[in-house]
């Protein structure tokens, strides 16, 4: 195993790009880490990279370790071509990217694969002083002086910021493929205001980025519907297992199918609406409130930038709907629960809600829930005397 650390800069994108071509090509799997992450030591132990690796793995994404016990996902040159591949299909054919996400992450590592595949190099944004809507700019002008098509993928954090900056490059890409967290309606109306070719996907590492756009599977991804409305993904693009941690693939990975750890439905139309995570599912005086719709709900709201709303004990109602807001305003609390329940009913009003300056987060736009619940419980609001109609 090849551990190779990459901060982001040129650089160590470059030495990284080397060892994962070398990889897909058959050589030593490679191990990306982030040495910004504090993490970073204890997931490489973890990973103990000293050990044999499992058969037919290029590249192991690992986690933070941040909500437990690190995990490596298993990649294979297989998966991580047929999710290139089947990228450039939907977009419009292979292209030019600028890289502006980690690359240690899968969404910014499968840029480098795409990249290959197209024949090109992609743009690196210096990340080693975080995302820069300025330094953004600057590498989209130099991708968009190539020939076409034009790409590059973003979170929703990063989207946010280039629309507050005014930053007129970002209308020059054929298409922003969008990941790592929920797209708010209003982001979706502001990028659309902006004249932006966003794309929303879904996908994990686990299925070698996002494998579901706009709603649509990939060519050759298959998504159902499993128990409890669990989300359950097929197709070259998975993953083959977690590194050391043969129970946890054996849980995750059955008959050809990977059991997420999402709830969704399909519309009218037949595309995937992701609904929240399984155990964000709040059970509030007997009634289940998804976490997600209640997320969705809040940022409707034009003065809410983003939220995070988890379930946390409560005596009298089991758990009870408490959020956590990043406003662009002041904002009165209650004009918030208002609007929720206006939209979803009384039970999924937050009974708790903070304003803060940021959210917490994990890794490129995936907000960290369990720093949001310790955040919120260490701040108890006398909880409003709520009545579930």
């Amino acid at each position: 195993m090849r551990v190779i650390w990459s901060d982001g800069r040129s650089e160590s994108v470059a030495e990284l790009t080397r060892a994962v071509l070398d990889a897909l090509d058959g050589g030593p799997t490679v191990l990306p880490l982030d040495p910004r992450n504090p993490a970073a030591d204890a997931v490489r132990a973890a990973m103990r990279p000293d050990e044999p690796v499992e058969p037919d793995t290029a590249v192991i994404i690992p986690t933070s370790g941040s909500t437990g016990r690190p995990k490596g996902t298993l990649l294979s040159t297989r998966a991580l071509l047929a999710s290139a591949r089947a990228t450039h299909a939907r977009l419009g054919g292979p292209g030019r990217w600028l890289l502006a996400t980690p690359p240690c992450y899968i969404g910014g590592l499968q840029v480098l694969v795409r990249s290959h595949l197209a024949g090109t190099t992609p743009v690196v944004m210096d990340l080693s002083r975080g995302f820069r809507p300025e330094a953004f700019a600057e590498a989209a002008r130099e991708t968009l002086s190539s020939p076409g098509p034009h790409y590059t993928a973003l979170v929703p954090t990063q989207l946010s910021r280039l629309l507050d900056a005014g930053v007129e490059e970002a209308a020059g890409f054929d298409a922003i493929v969008l990941g790592g967290a929920a797209y708010p309606d209003d982001l979706r109306h502001r990028a659309e205001r902006a004249g932006l070719a966003v794309v929303p996907s879904y996908g994990m590492s686990e299925t070698a980025s996002g494998c579901v756009y706009a709603g649509v599977p990939l060519d050759g991804v298959r998504v159902r519907l499993g128990d409890d409305d669990r989300i359950e993904i097929s197709g070259a693009v998975l993953s083959h297992g977690y590194r050391l941690a043969p129970d946890l693939t054996a849980e995750s990975f059955v008959d050809g199918w990977f059991r997420t750890s999402d709830v969704g439905t399909f519309t009218a139309d037949g595309r995937l609406r992701v609904l929240g995570r399984v155990d964000d599912m709040i059970n509030t005086g007997g009634v289940k409130v998804p976490a997600g719709q209640v997320e969705n709900a809040l940022t409707r709201r034009p003065e809410v930038r983003s939220a995070c709303v988890v379930g946390l004990p409560d005596p009298e109602w089991g758990q009870r709907v408490a959020a956590a807001v990043v406003t662009t305003e002041d904002v009165p609390v209650e004009r918030l629960r208002d609007a929720v329940r206006a939209e979803l009913g009384a039970a999924a009003a937050p009974k708790q809600v903070r304003v803060v300056d940021e959210l917490p987060l994990l890794g490129p736009g995936k907000v960290d829930r369990s720093a949001v619940r310790r955040l919120l419980l260490g701040h108890v609001e006398r909880p409003v005397a709520d009545v579930q109609e």
